[in-house]
């Protein structure tokens, strides 16, 4: 729960409009880079040399992964290229080609198409192996590491940009070695062109043997020709472990090691690394290494990166034993270190299969919405540009950019709009020049319809449809005035609109359903590889720091906050500080913790769940939280409702949330680093000096309370407020006011608040305040939400006058609250 409370607080298109994002739909469709540069000369070796390896290069096409409930169509397709390794069909690619790809295809150099299905899989090393069922293929020869130098020609062999371009060839030269760029590895670097597409493509030197595997090229406008491989030794070596052991079996020791900066910066360093994190029961934990150890030898090998480090332990296997020398304590100290196997971003990923079509939508002639009840043809050059997120109003376009349709759909409409009506809305989703305006009589199909042209020279038709609340529209543009006076493609268009059917038969196997509505529960993924389901009508929060999801009437609240587990935390240890937080939060009459229970989630990850009820005088809050430790990082997922939601229907959400949780890998966020716990730092007796020059005055507060303008504010505001759960602090300060007037102000504020509601009550008195005559006022409000009591005092020093504020809520008015409120008042000093 951490700092502060963590209960809920409850919180058409234009027509010309639409045309400029049909207009957009066209050109947005297919893209095409400019051609990569030619080689120089050289080219009759060079010719050789291709004609020899380009047997062994394949190109890969696949579907991608498709995001949830949003179903792809036939045109959304990913490729890249791949190196065949054994004559049975086996190809190495990069991972990031396969991954989560479907429907693989791979095309030989000779034409020849064959199923395929990724057998193997290793992020880390961005590395996979495909399989087809073939025989005879020509294996790529590799060369030897020790033989791999700087300046020598290479050429890139892949399929770039388009999956037309299949074994295109772009020459270069090895630029450097031991590049360590994004990677767990080392990677070659070399200024042949390596486009979107080539990745996992050969690069092969001059005697046609593969060098590296095409992986990634840097591109910014100021960079030209940096790209980069996986040289051969990690290839080899990542093969090995496919082939004998099914994974790549990587030692795991247990530690979070930090660089130097040298290191960080790229500078030669001598400077050792540091352990920063070591996962608690690991063998680096079990060995007795520490937080602040820094590793000198590992088996008298010295390292002085991370990468150095991910490149040594290659030369072990799991159950191995090392002898690391470290300096702990000031001392020198040799640990015997027996290897575990670490989890491998691949070991959870599922094989896709082989046999599949790529089209998947083969065999699809119609396409619609089953929930907005609309369906239309579907030509195979018919492409799903753009749907919006409630599903009423979807682009198409051509796949040859000739034109574009939309379908939208307006709900809650006058069911007895008039012909009249109807093409009045019709002229409103128009353009410009009005060509045709007339209501068509087609019995339950009538439309109306309207044909113009705009101002840059294109063509629309517009029809209109009524069926019962509901107005679609089916508006075309063509973008070339001679395809639409084209008597063949003026009649194809024409068949296009003719084909809009106001019904969808779900019993037809032709008809495409591209409706976003869908039954059952909907995953949400964040950025720390953690996935929870939840029922369809929740949204996730667009405004939250964290991530955080609602239900439709925002009774009911999913946040999920990740931060990183210190060294040797446990999930007992960090539950117990939980529960501890929040009992100093609220005093006990206030206050309900439920009793711990221990569960086990997907992937046999030990949790821990408890509700935590907090009364604010009206009602009860409850906050059910979920927590774990996987890798590194402390998960919290907080379920807050009040006690109205509270039954058997919220017990079976949380019990279906809960067997919903999973975590990923390979959904991290590859850039997630240290995500510091701020209440382990936090010491809510442990105060900090907030200064005001200009109002001169100095205050010392809880570091715990929340400054409302930020710590260390450049401004020197009149107004400084401190919040905690329950609980305000704040210092107002006048230097153009008089004390009598503030004071009388503030009685009358009080005595009016009183007038209006008897719940409010107040007394005030005379008072020395820092050795001045002052006023104070107690304040007692006790009112069902909320309620609460309340010290204030006046006093002047110098020309400016002082208000203090202290307020507590009576679910919070515990003593050590009052304590912190009246030191904090007590620690005020004038300059």
């Amino acid at each position: 729960m951490g700092r502060g409370s963590r209960f809920m607080k409850r919180g058409t298109i234009p027509g010309k409009m639409l045309a400029l994002l049909l207009a957009a739909a066209l050109i947005g469709a297919f893209g095409w880079a400019a051609p990569a540069r030619a080689a120089a000369a050289g080219s009759g070796e060079i010719s050789d040399v291709v004609k020899q390896v380009t047997a062994s290069v394949v190109a890969i096409i696949g579907k991608p992964a498709e995001d949830a409930g949003k179903p792809s169509n036939r045109f959304d397709l990913a490729h890249g290229t791949g190196v065949v390794v054994r004559a049975d069909g086996y190809i190495i690619t990069n991972a990031h080609v396969v991954k989560n790809m479907s429907n693989i295809v791979v095309v030989t150099s000779d034409g020849t198409s064959y199923p395929g299905k990724t057998t193997h899989y290793d992020e880390e090393s961005d590395l996979a192996l495909v399989k087809i069922e073939a025989a005879g293929l020509k294996a790529a020869e590799f060369a030897k590491p020790s033989d791999v130098l700087v300046g020598e020609t290479v050429m890139a062999i892949g399929t770039p940009i388009s999956f037309a371009l299949r074994n295109s060839v772009t020459v270069g030269i090895i630029s450097g070695l031991e590049r360590a760029v994004q990677s767990k590895y080392q990677l070659l670097q070399t200024d042949a062109a390596i486009n979107p597409g080539n990745s996992g493509g050969a690069l092969v030197n001059r005697k046609g043997q593969v060098v590296g595997i095409n992986t990634m090229k840097f591109v910014d406008s100021s960079i030209d020709s940096l790209g980069f491989a996986i040289p051969v030794d990690t290839v080899q070596y990542v093969l090995h472990h496919f082939f004998t052991y099914g994974k790549v079996m990587r030692p795991y020791l247990g530690v979070e090691l930090e660089e130097s900066w040298e290191a960080v910066v790229g500078l030669p360093t001598e400077e050792e690394l540091r352990v920063a994190y070591v996962d608690p029961d690991s063998p680096a934990a079990v060995a007795g290494i520490k937080q602040g150890d820094t590793l000198l030898k590992f088996d008298q090998a010295s390292v002085k990166t991370t990468i150095q480090f991910n490149e040594l332990m290659k030369n072990y296997l799991p159950k191995q034993s090392v002898q690391i020398t470290l300096k702990s304590g000031g001392q020198t100290v040799t640990r015997k270190v027996v290897l575990g196997e670490e989890e491998g971003s691949g070991e959870g990923w599922v094989k896709t299969s082989d046999g599949s079509y790529i089209d998947s939508d083969r065999g699809k002639t119609r396409i619609g919405d089953s929930h907005f009840g609309w369906s239309l043809k579907y030509p195979a050059g018919l492409i799903k540009a753009r749907q919006s997120d409630e599903g009423n109003t979807v682009l198409f376009a051509d796949s040859k950019s000739e034109f574009a349709l939309s379908v939208s759909v307006e709900e809650r409409m006058s069911e007895d709009l008039s012909p009249v009506g109807l093409i009045r809305k019709a002229v409103e989703r128009s353009g410009d020049i009005l060509l045709e305006k007339r209501y068509v009589e087609q019995g339950d199909s009538s439309y109306a319809k309207v044909v113009g042209k705009t101002t840059e020279g294109s063509y629309y038709q517009t029809r209109a449809f009524l069926k019962g609340d509901k107005v679609y529209y089916l508006l075309l543009y063509v973008q070339n005035e001679e395809n639409y006076k084209n008597s063949f493609k003026h009649n194809m268009y024409a068949d296009l609109l003719d084909s809009f059917r106001l019904t969808f038969d779900t019993k037809d196997e032709a008809l495409k359903d591209i409706s976003i509505y869908k039954e059952g529960d909907v995953p949400y993924t964040n950025e720390y590889g953690l996935t929870l389901e939840l029922p369809a009508d929740w949204t996730e929060s667009e405004y939250a720091d964290l991530p955080t999801y609602l239900n439709k009437d925002e009774t009911v609240q999913v946040t999920v906050k990740v931060t990183s587990a210190s060294s040797g935390d446990t999930l007992d240890a960090w539950t117990e500080r939980e529960q501890k937080q929040f009992e100093d939060q609220y005093v006990e009459s206030s206050r309900e913790a439920g009793s711990w229970h221990e569960l086990e989630l997907a992937g046999g990850i030990p949790a821990k769940q408890a509700r935590f009820g907090a009364y604010q005088g009206e009602a009860w809050e409850y906050l059910h939280s979920i927590y774990f430790i996987k890798d590194k990082y402390k998960y919290e997922i907080a379920v807050s409702y009040d006690e109205k939601n509270e039954g058997d229907e919220m017990q079976s959400f949380l019990r279906k949330l809960v067997k919903s949780l999973s975590l990923s890998k390979e959904a991290m966020n590859s850039s997630l680093g240290v995500i510091q716990d701020e209440s382990e730092l936090l010491d809510p007796n442990r105060k900090l000096t907030v200064r005001n020059a200009k109002y001169k005055y100095s205050v010392q507060v809880p570091e715990t309370w929340e400054y409302l303008s930020g710590y260390f504010a450049k401004e020197d505001r009149p107004e400084a407020t401190f919040l905690f759960t329950g609980g305000k602090f704040q210092i107002s300060a006048d230097d153009r006011g008089r004390f009598d007037d503030v004071v009388k102000n503030l009685e009358q504020s009080y005595k009016k608040s009183s007038e209006n509601d008897p719940l409010f009550l107040y007394e005030s008195m005379d008072e020395t305040i820092f050795d001045m005559p002052g006023k104070a006022f107690q304040v007692t409000y006790k009112k069902k939400k909320d309620p609460y009591e309340e010290r204030v005092y006046v006093f002047a020093k110098g020309n400016i006058v002082y208000t203090v504020t202290m307020r507590l809520e009576d679910a919070s008015h515990t003593e050590s609250n009052a304590s912190r409120l009246e030191q904090a008042f007590r620690s005020i000093t004038f300059d």
